[in-house]
């Protein structure tokens, strides 16, 4: 018998944060726990999560999650009050914080999710520092991207 761990089913990428690729340069990459309820991390299995208009804020050395729309199952508690786009706190260490709000201060820099996704049995949120694109740079992108893809497709044909 072969010692190879099966995949677990809940393993993997929860939500994507596309739109901020798209409108965004990205200069670095931090890994951070999010504090979740457990309604939340029950939402979070079934990937009721949306980060399409989220943001990080950074206040009193602290990073929070902003805008995050978790959509509360129905099967939750009646006892529980569900806020679906509640602040979270973002679990970070503070040599990473630093890094993070002298990089925010900076002009034209700022703080966005990319991902969320399973750790474990934990749940991480992929930050970024990011540097706004011009209408200019997302056409330039674009075009270069068309153009790997027909180069790809000029090799692929020619090797024939």
């Amino acid at each position: 018998m072969s010692n190879q761990k099966k995949p677990k089913a809940n393993s993997g990428t929860i939500a994507l944060n596309k739109k901020a690729k798209h409108d965004y340069f990205v200069e670095a990459r931090f890994e951070a726990g999010v504090a979740l309820t457990g309604w939340e991390v029950k939402s979070l299995r079934a990937s009721k999560v949306q980060l399409v208009d989220s943001y990080i804020l950074l206040k009193n050395n602290e990073a929070f999650l902003l805008g995050a729309h978790i959509t509360p199952l129905q099967t939750a508690s009646a006892h529980v009050v569900a806020d679906p786009t509640r602040t979270r706190k973002l679990l970070l260490h503070a040599r990473e914080l630093d890094k993070l709000i002298t990089g925010v201060q900076q002009k034209g820099f700022a703080c966005v999710p990319l991902a969320l996704y399973w750790k474990g049995h934990l749940v991480k949120c992929e930050i970024a520092l990011v540097r706004g694109k011009k209408e200019f740079d997302k056409r330039q992108v674009e075009k270069e991207r068309d153009w790997t893809r027909e180069k790809a497709r000029v090799v692929r044909d020619n090797s024939r």
